[in-house]
């Protein structure tokens, strides 16, 4: 359990002076499926840095070539950059060839969370609870996979692109004919698809900054999960931040987020989701190791609940990468 969580431990900006003389470029765009919600965060974190009197340059890394960062004498990146291409760990290894220090978890750490299959074989691996799960192969998936995998996992299922962030390409199914069309539409973005059992309870979720566990959030929404548009599109999605959990209870949540994070070589910052089944307790979903970063995302929220506003969660951000 984690025992007495250190109050914020941000710096003012006078202990972080050298980070003033560097020049800080903040990818952000791409060309994933996530594009537009990376252009957002991206856009919130320049802001904030600028107005924090930080010396950055805001960049787009669809059509930019990345050597052009030496051109330009960056002398460190803040990752801005969600879905593949930037949180998988590619840019993570040519910022690393180039010598560059970025934001955020490195090459392994960014390959494993991003990869839900394989993050879920590390959490059984090391006892992280997580649910149930089969993996249906582009190539050798057949029509009557589809009601053997519903038998095994309950006849209840979550879909889920193995690579893929911001809920795109999830669904849910409740029988083979349901299953095959999500599998389906799931391998256009990935040749393995993460089927997962349904879990039935609350979801939450928990920021990571540095070595803490954040306050943790309840996210509530009328849909049949917390997908795309519920957590981009829809004004009925509640957020709960306290989450409304005896202390006790977001102890324990904030622990296992703890443990997840570091079995996949996450660090810096990040954010680990979570789900307390009405039959299995606590049970991790994933861990994302650059969530969202506009100034109504979940981390902000969180950050707001420990005693930091947007800009200074950002400063944080960057000051933990040095």
């Amino acid at each position: 359990m984690i025992k007495n969580l250190p109050q914020s431990s941000f710096k003012p900006l006078s202990a972080i002076k050298p980070l003033l003389a560097q020049k800080i470029a903040v990818v952000y765009g791409g060309n994933s499926a996530e594009r537009e919600i990376s252009l957002r965060s991206g856009s919130a974190v320049f802001k904030a840095l600028n107005a924090d009197g930080f010396n950055v340059e805001l960049i787009d890394t669809q059509g930019f070539c990345l050597s052009d960062l030496t051109k330009k004498e960056i002398d460190r990146v803040f990752i801005a950059l969600h879905g593949r291409g930037g949180e998988d760990g590619c840019l993570q290894g040519a910022l690393e060839y180039m010598n560059i220090p970025y934001t955020g978890s490195g090459v392994l750490g960014s390959a494993l969370s991003m990869d839900k299959i394989r993050s879920k074989q590390v959490f059984q691996a090391v006892n992280i609870p997580t649910a149930p799960f089969c993996i249906a192969n582009k190539k050798a998936y057949q029509l009557e996979y589809a009601q053997k995998i519903m038998e095994d996992l309950g006849h209840k299922v979550m879909v889920k692109p193995a690579n893929e962030g911001s809920s795109i390409g999830m669904a849910m199914a409740e029988n083979a004919e349901q299953l095959h069309q999500a599998l389906t539409a799931a391998f256009k973005y990935d040749d393995d698809v993460l089927v997962e059992a349904w879990i039935t309870g609350p979801e939450y979720t928990v920021t990571i900054l540095g070595d803490e566990a954040l306050p943790a959030i309840r996210m509530e929404t009328p849909r049949n999960f917390y997908d795309y548009e519920a957590k981009y599109q829809a004004s009925s999605t509640q957020y709960h931040c306290p989450c409304g959990l005896p202390e006790e209870n977001e102890k324990q949540l904030q622990e296992i987020a703890l443990l997840a994070f570091k079995a996949t070589g996450a660090k810096g910052w990040g954010r680990v989701d979570v789900m307390r089944s009405e039959i299995n307790g606590w049970q991790v979903l994933e861990v994302n190791t650059v969530p969202g970063m506009t100034e109504t995302s979940l981390v902000p929220k969180a950050a707001k609940e420990h005693g930091l506003n947007f800009n200074q969660l950002v400063t944080k951000v960057l000051e933990i990468s040095l």
